[in-house]
C-alpha cells in the first residue's frame, strides 16, 4: 500500500451549486458487477435489499463480472472492489457512501470489508 494522504489537498472547492435546488437530493444509480458461478448473488441481493430498505428510489442494477468480481460503482465511480479488498463491503459502509452521493459530497472507496462467509 502507498499510504500517501493529502492527494486531493489545496484549492477547497468554491462550491457554486450547481442549479441542484436547495439540499435537492441527487439521483444516485448503483451497479454491482458479480461474480454469478462464485455464488455472490445472495450477497447483492442481501445488499440491495439493505439499500433499497434506506433510499426507496434508488436505482440499483446488478451486471455479471468475472472470476471473483464483486465492484460497486455509485454514479459510475467504484467505490468498492472485492478483487483489491478481497472481502465484501459492511451494509452500514455502502449506505454511508450512498449518503454522500445523494448530498453531492467526494465519494471516498471503501476499504473496510469483512471476509467472505463460507457456507458448506
Amino acid at each position: 500500500g502507498s499510504g500517501g494522504t493529502g492527494a486531493m489537498s489545496g484549492g477547497a472547492g468554491d462550491g457554486t451549486g450547481n442549479g441542484a435546488g436547495n439540499g435537492a437530493e441527487r439521483r444516485v444509480r448503483i451497479v454491482v458487477e458479480y461474480c454469478e458461478p462464485c455464488g455472490f448473488e445472495a450477497t447483492y441481493q442481501e445488499l440491495a435489499s439493505a439499500v433499497r430498505d434506506e433510499y426507496p428510489d434508488i436505482e440499483i442494477e446488478s451486471r455479471l463480472g468475472g472470476t471473483g468480481a464483486f465492484e460497486i460503482e455509485i454514479n459510475g465511480q467504484l467505490v468498492f472492489s472485492k478483487l483489491e479488498n478481497g472481502g465484501f463491503p459492511y451494509e452500514k459502509d455502502l449506505i454511508e457512501a450512498i449518503r454522500r452521493a445523494r448530498n453531492g459530497e467526494p465519494l471516498e472507496k471503501i476499504t473496510n470489508s469483512r471476509p467472505p462467509c463460507v457456507i458448506l
